[in-house]
């Protein structure tokens, strides 16, 4: 279940509630939730959620959004949050939605002092997104193990590791010929179903070749005990990618497979398909670019089954570079051993951090959190 927890993403201590006005509603078919502290500073901070299976509850409806939005409120920031007007990849969306809120927000509210974009996994990357294009808006970004590489590159991994992970262990997971078959009816794995399931698939690989696929994780950047997981949330995913982008955007037929311990035995193995739609179709509108202009605090686990450092931190990172701008970034990376496996405490450090380079105007040490 430990993927699952990207669903359940706290970013401060739980402490007692902060006394709160709650408002509810929709914006362009986009549930949203807008909490405003007692004692508001008027400050704000717009959040954006990270990836969630289709048909999943909506954040708006979880009882404990406001808990978990605890670190902001009980510095007195006001929080707004969309649920996005749809599931699944939703980064673009997530993008738009969310700056439809923020003018709502003003709108009612008025002009906030400071506004901080911040967000997780998905969210970390609408959060990137959001500064790369309407940074004029915000003051800071919080990006919490983000989505922070091209789109297209993260999403193309997952479809790399199902076209070479059928090859080696034919008939264990589905097919990606099945996965982006349109004229099959489109139903999401039951998230419910994610743990037996995963045992199911982790049996399978034992039984032909354990070494196998304890070395098939490591080129992956996945402990072994993650992969059947892995493997289960990516088929979800690439589903997903199938029906929104009305076909099959990658294309492996040219591709050489390398870091595996039979190379040759992988590239005359991997399933092979052409693409069948542009994947500008769904990658292109809010392209990663690094070209922020306004401090972001970017955090990442030293391990993450989903979005591994080099995808969430490095790629970024050589984007930043290459736009000249790394007086606008710091890194800090944690002990954690998950998907955005952070302490409450690690959590409000970075936050904090991010606040004391807004008033100060210093740009905070990067390196690791102990």
């Amino acid at each position: 279940m430990r993927i699952l927890l990207l669903l359940l993403f706290v970013v401060g201590s739980i402490t007692a509630q902060t006394p709160v006005k709650t408002e509810s509603g929709e914006l362009n078919g986009a549930g949203f939730k807008i909490f405003v502290p007692e004692d508001w500073n008027g400050n704000l901070v717009m959040y954006a959620h990270g990836y969630a299976f289709m048909g999943t509850p909506l954040q708006s409806e979880d009882p404990n959004f406001q808990d978990r939005m605890s670190l902001f409120l009980g510095k007195g920031f006001a929080v707004a949050a969309s649920d996005y007007a749809y599931q699944g990849f939703a980064l673009p969306q997530g993008v738009d939605d969310t700056e439809a809120l923020r003018n709502y927000f003003t709108e009612k509210y008025g002009e906030p002092k400071q506004t901080i974009m911040a967000g997780h996994s998905m969210g970390g990357g609408v959060t990137l997104a959001m500064l790369e294009n309407f940074g004029a808006h915000y003051d800071g970004g919080l990006a919490l193990c983000p989505l922070s590489s091209r789109p297209y590159l993260q999403c193309r991994k997952e479809f790399d590791m199902y076209a070479t992970f059928n090859g080696l262990f034919p008939g264990v997971v589905t097919s990606l010929t099945d996965i982006f078959d349109l004229e099959k009816p489109y139903e999401a794995q039951d998230p419910r179903k994610m743990v037996p399931r995963a045992q199911e698939i982790t049996k399978a690989i034992i039984e032909k070749d354990s070494a196998l696929g304890a070395a098939f994780a490591q080129r992956f950047d996945l402990k072994f005990q993650d992969l059947p997981f892995s493997l289960f949330f990516n088929e979800n995913v690439l589903r997903d990618l199938a029906q929104k982008s009305g076909g099959n955007p990658f294309d492996n037929t040219n591709t050489v497979y390398s870091g595996f311990p039979n190379d040759w035995e992988v590239n005359q193995k991997a399933e092979r398909l052409a693409a069948t739609v542009d994947p500008g179709v769904i990658f292109s509108k809010y392209d990663r670019t690094g070209n922020i202009n306004t401090p972001v605090v970017l955090m990442h686990t030293i391990y993450d089954q989903l979005i591994p450092p080099n995808y969430g931190v490095t790629n970024f990172e050589n984007m930043v570079i290459d736009q000249g701008k790394t007086e606008f970034l710091s890194v800090y990376y944690t002990q954690g051993q998950g998907h955005c496996q952070f302490s409450p405490e690690e959590t409000k450090m970075a936050f904090e951090s991010l606040l004391g380079w807004l008033e100060t105007g210093k740009k905070p040490i990067p390196g690791p959190v102990e």
